[in-house]
């Protein structure tokens, strides 16, 4: 959708959908497919894609989905990047230009913990594998003691992400929808993991993909405004607009996943 068209629409009719991408979106190339199709003809969803890795790694994947996709948004990086329709929001970006993650690399490799891959790091995300339980508590706290500021989002068995203070996928959804005039009830979120929980504190409608992992589902059931899909991946959100009454159409090509694979899945 262009700026022009999307500027068009009735602010009150409007949609945003801020979801996750990695096993969230990606996992079933059909489903996500027929995503893509239904979203395209929804003109009053705005699709914004968060994901924790940075915009350029995020841009590869969208490359080799095997045809064109274009969101309306991009939060990358942890929150830390936003990009809509293609052009970057420094509004939010400057308040972390003082924020200096040499401090944050010197802490990790004092304690010896390994960062992730470079395509994975950004100037404000810095990413290690640090393993669940006192090794993340003793990270957080080395970092803590340093009084640059950090914020720490951790996820999985050892997913160990530090960025500035005020950044996350969260607070940056919330700067987009103010930024597009939405009310805050007019945005849904959707994920699969840990690093996906912010947004639904934040939101007042979620979407939790059937693939989903415990550490995500557990946290959240029994919250109100948020839907537990049966369909995994991209066809587990299209199953959630359905819910919300966003989107219209048939049921999803991918398979309903039994609860013993979803289980499986769901411990990845």
């Amino acid at each position: 959708m262009s700026e022009q068209a999307s500027e068009a629409l009735d602010e009150q009719s409007r949609w945003l959908l801020v979801s996750d991408v990695d096993q969230t979106l990606t996992g079933d190339l059909a489903a996500l497919h027929q995503f893509i199709e239904v979203t395209e003809r929804t003109p009053n969803l705005l699709v914004c894609l968060n994901s924790s890795r940075p915009a350029v790694s995020v841009a590869k994947t969208l490359a080799e989905i095997g045809r064109p996709f274009e969101p309306d948004a991009l939060i990358t990086a942890m929150g830390t990047e936003i990009r809509l329709h293609g052009e970057e929001l420094s509004a939010w970006s400057r308040q972390f230009a003082g924020w200096d993650r040499r401090l944050v690399d010197d802490v990790m490799r004092e304690l010896g913990y390994r960062p992730h891959r470079a395509e994975l790091q950004t100037r404000w995300k810095a990413s290690f594998i640090v393993p669940r339980g006192e090794d993340q508590r003793r990270a957080a706290e080395a970092l803590d003691g340093t009084g640059i500021g950090v914020c720490i989002v951790v996820s999985g068995e050892s997913d160990f992400d530090v960025m500035p203070p005020g950044a996350g996928k969260d607070r940056a959804a919330l700067f987009l929808s103010r930024h597009l005039h939405l009310k805050l009830d007019r945005m849904i979120v959707a994920g699969d993991s840990r690093n996906d929980l912010s947004m639904f504190e934040v939101a007042r409608r979620g979407i939790v993909v059937g693939n989903a992992r415990h550490e995500l589902r557990d946290a959240v059931t029994g919250w109100p405004g948020v839907y537990m899909a049966q369909a995994a991946y991209a066809a587990g959100v299209l199953e959630g607009l359905r819910h919300w009454g966003v989107v219209e159409g048939g049921e999803p090509k991918s398979v309903v996943l039994s609860e013993s694979k979803r289980n499986r899945l769901s411990r990845g």
